[in-house]
C-alpha cells in the first residue's frame, strides 16, 4: 500500500479524491454510493449513486468547459471516477441561489418557492471545526483567504456557471433552485472552478411539478432518493447522448 497516498473525503461523503501516482499535477476523484445530510449526523448508501453522480459531473463540467468556463475537469476514468487537475483549495463554499429554499428560508423566514429579484449569493468559511459559518466579503479578505479582487473573480464564475447550468437544467425540465461551488488555484495562481456538481449539491425541482429531484429527499425522509438521482441523469446525459 503507497502510504504516501493522500485520501480526501468530498462533497459530505458523496465522493473522494486520492493523488494520481502517475502524475502529481492531477487527482481522480471517485464518487461513491454514500450519502450524508446534518454534518454527517445521517447516512445511507444508495446502489448506483456513485456512476449517476459522476456521469452528471462529467457531463455539466465538459458543459461548462465548453462554455469557456475553466474547470478541473479532464475527462471521466471509469463509471464513477473522473480525472482532474490538482489545485490549492480555496477555503471558500459560494451558494448560488436562483429559489429561496432550505436554510436561507430559514434564516429569512420565507417561503420555499420565492423568486427573488436577483440572484443570491452565500458565502462560507469552509472549516469544520467553526461549521463552516457564513461570511461576508470583508471576512474573506481579514482571514487572508483571497483579495478583493479574487473575490470579483469568484462571483463572476459562479454568475457565469448558473447562467450555463441554468439553460443545461431547462432543457430537461429542471429547475436550477440553488448550487454549491468551490474553487481552487493552479500553481500559476489562475483560479479555477475545483468541485463537480451534482445533486448532491444542488437542489434541483421537477420544472412543472416541483418535485424535489436532490439530496433533500433524503434529507427530508421523502423516499426514491435514488430514483430521483436517476431521473436528473437520464434528462440530462441520457438524453443529450
Amino acid at each position: 500500500m503507497d502510504s504516501g497516498r493522500k485520501e480526501i473525503e468530498l462533497y459530505g461523503g458523496g465522493a473522494v479524491v486520492r493523488d494520481c501516482p502517475e502524475d502529481r499535477t492531477r487527482i481522480v476523484v471517485h464518487y461513491t454510493d454514500d450519502i450524508t445530510a446534518f454534518s454527517l449526523i445521517k447516512r445511507a448508501t444508495i446502489a448506483g449513486k456513485g456512476m449517476v453522480n459522476n456521469e452528471i459531473s462529467s457531463f455539466l463540467l465538459e458543459r461548462l468547459n465548453a462554455a469557456g468556463i475553466r474547470t478541473y475537469f479532464l475527462r471521466k476514468l471509469s463509471v464513477d471516477s473522473q480525472l482532474c487537475l490538482k489545485t490549492e483549495p480555496i477555503p471558500l463554499e459560494v451558494v448560488v441561489r436562483n429559489v429561496i429554499a432550505g436554510s436561507l428560508a430559514d434564516r429569512l423566514g420565507l417561503e420555499e418557492g420565492i423568486h427573488p429579484a436577483n440572484v443570491i449569493y452565500d458565502l462560507s468559511y469552509k472549516n469544520d471545526m467553526l461549521g463552516d459559518p457564513l461570511i461576508n466579503d470583508h471576512h474573506a479578505v481579514a482571514l487572508g483567504l483571497v483579495s478583493y479582487d479574487e473575490l470579483k473573480e469568484i462571483y463572476g464564475y459562479a454568475a457565469r456557471v448558473n447562467d450555463v447550468l441554468k439553460d443545461v437544467f431547462l432543457k430537461g425540465d429542471i429547475e436550477l433552485v440553488d448550487f454549491k461551488v468551490e474553487f481552487g488555484r493552479l500553481p500559476d495562481g489562475t483560479i479555477i472552478l475545483a468541485e463537480g456538481i451534482t445533486p448532491d449539491n444542488s437542489r434541483l425541482w421537477d420544472l412543472r411539478t416541483k418535485e424535489k429531484l436532490d439530496k433533500d429527499r433524503f434529507r427530508r425522509d421523502l423516499g426514491k432518493v435514488g430514483d430521483a438521482y436517476r431521473t436528473v441523469y437520464q434528462r440530462l446525459v441520457e438524453e443529450n447522448a
